[in-house]
């Protein structure tokens, strides 16, 4: 689970440049949060039930999901510093990985929609992977099938 400061930015971010579906969200307004649940599989759209209660125990069910909470009144409080990304001092969460069909053209569309990235494929040591920032400043490392063998076993 990720904290986000503002879910429709998180939202857009997850859905439109990694390829995530958001399955269902809950809404706890009594207790001032909201909780949204994504997923990466392909085609996910055409398997979700279209009963809420079907759909839930699917996503349930799921191996994988990545949640997003928001608490509610983040997105407008101008004193609102954002949460610790993990990355920084005191270090402890590091990053989320996602596996995508060709990171280098995954990497090309993202520069191209301006998303920050904290390295590029062919950056540093570890070529065939990258690493960006979502909008709330948290990593995500991405690669590919095959970027990630060629890295690990050298038959780039």
């Amino acid at each position: 689970m990720l904290r986000v400061r503002d879910p429709k930015a998180s939202l857009e971010f997850y859905e439109q440049h990694l390829g995530a579906t958001l399955i269902e969200s809950f809404s706890f307004d009594e207790m001032g949060f909201t909780l949204y649940f994504l997923g990466f599989q392909d085609h996910l759209k055409d398997l979700l039930p279209s009963d809420r209660g079907d759909r839930i125990e699917w996503m349930a069910s799921q191996p994988g999901l990545l949640e997003l909470t928001h608490n509610h009144g983040s997105e407008d409080d101008p004193e609102f510093e954002g949460y610790h990304n993990g990355n920084t001092d005191p270090k402890g969460f590091g990053h989320l990985c996602i596996s995508v069909p060709d990171v280098y053209a995954t990497c090309e569309n993202l520069e191209q929609a301006g998303v920050e990235f904290v390295k590029k494929p062919d950056g540093g040591s570890m070529k065939g992977i990258a690493f960006i920032k979502d909008p709330d400043g948290y990593w995500i490392e991405l690669f590919s099938p095959k970027s990630l063998r060629d890295l690990i076993t050298g038959s780039a």
